[in-house]
């Protein structure tokens, strides 16, 4: 048997919600793709015990005075990433145990890093969950054994362990890669416990941009009223969030037709439902200044999840992306042009795929 010595790394990317959310919390439909922008890396080496290693500048307990701490706390919250490393080793632990997969008895050292800038909508925690789950998958030798259309469940559970409110299309779109259509319909949620997910052609998509903030509103804090008066039976709720989960079934076929006109049309009206649900108070004035931004122009707009980033296409081309980068510099905004990663699914995670 070969030694367990080998170094394990892997990368999980940010992502971006193009149409449908926030209703993968509401049996709806999404199409989000992987943002090669921004990453999350976690680093497994064996080792003789179990440690999780604290990120020198996201876990910091040292600080040069109190006023340091406190502003620290202040922009960064309380929470780095050895939290998410932990939670995801228990579920993982746990799982396995549920499902009959024996682990052998090795230890390893669990680091990590991410580029993805904090409270931006982009799924920075989650990334670094996927990433972790990835390098125990190889660690215990056990990939062919969990379903790919199982782990995102695994992400958001290590994530609802620590209280994150969060839903299952960031963790797919991570998980898988590349652009995927997903059907959260109650019917395939209850008797699968997971959505239908249909990876998409990353080709398909025009040319887009990206708007975030440097200090963005909190992402975790925008869905509570909407999902409390969901819950209640809203019929307001209820009929607009049917309406933006369509937005994505017909985001799909306009994009398979490369009908970009639509697709323009239909990332406005997306914006425009959320706003109309959630009030602009709890959208925040920053997040409604960064769509508004690239209206201005001419371009279309949304968030990538719940706020702190904005998705942007330019119909107009080159010209109108100069215009929308110059308004975005003179506003203090971050913008650049949003690469698309391919999946990066293996022969192993394929051959998993609807399997039993």
């Amino acid at each position: 048997m070969a030694k367990q010595s080998a170094v394990i790394e892997h990368k999980s990317y940010a992502r971006v919600g193009l149409l449908g959310n926030p209703s993968d919390v509401y049996f709806g439909n999404t199409i989000s793709f992987s943002l090669g922008n921004f990453w999350a890396s976690v680093r497994l080496e064996p080792s003789i015990d179990l440690v999780i290693v604290p990120h020198p500048s996201h876990d910091l307990v040292q600080f040069n005075s109190i006023s340091h701490l406190v502003n620290r706390l202040q922009n960064e919250g309380y929470y780095g990433g050895v939290r998410l490393l932990m939670a995801i080793v228990k579920i993982f632990h746990n799982y396995c145990k549920e499902s009959n997969i024996t682990l052998h008895d090795g230890n390893f050292t669990l680091s990590y890093d991410t580029n993805i800038p904090r409270q931006t909508g982009l799924s920075g925690s989650s990334a670094i969950v996927s990433a972790a789950l990835s390098c125990l998958l190889d660690f215990y030798k056990v990939r062919h054994l969990i379903k790919v259309e199982v782990r995102p469940n695994l992400v958001l559970d290590a994530e609802k362990e620590l209280g994150i409110v969060a839903g299952l299309q960031d963790r797919v779109a991570q998980v898988y890669g590349g652009v995927v259509y997903m059907d959260f319909g109650k019917n395939h949620m209850d008797e699968l416990g997971h959505g239908i997910y249909t990876p998409m052609d990353v080709d398909l998509l025009p040319p887009l941009h990206l708007i975030y903030a440097e200090n963005p509103s909190d992402s975790g804090k925008v869905h509570s009223t909407v999902r409390q008066r969901w819950l209640d039976g809203d019929k307001f709720i209820r009929s607009t969030i049917e309406e933006v989960a369509n937005i994505a079934v017909e985001g799909r076929k306009a994009l398979l037709e490369k009908d970009y006109n639509k697709l323009a049309a239909l990332m406005n009206h997306n914006f425009d439902l959320r706003r109309r649900m959630f009030g602009d108070d709890a959208l925040g004035a920053m997040n409604i200044e960064m769509v508004e931004i690239a209206r201005k122009v001419g371009a279309a707009s949304k968030f990538t999840g719940s706020g702190g980033a904005v998705v942007v296409f330019c119909p107009n081309g080159t010209s109108q992306v100069k215009q929308l980068e110059d308004a975005c510099h003179t506003a203090g905004f971050t913008f650049q042009p949003i690469k698309v990663m391919s999946s990066f699914l293996n022969e192993t995670d394929f051959q998993t795929l609807g399997s039993k």
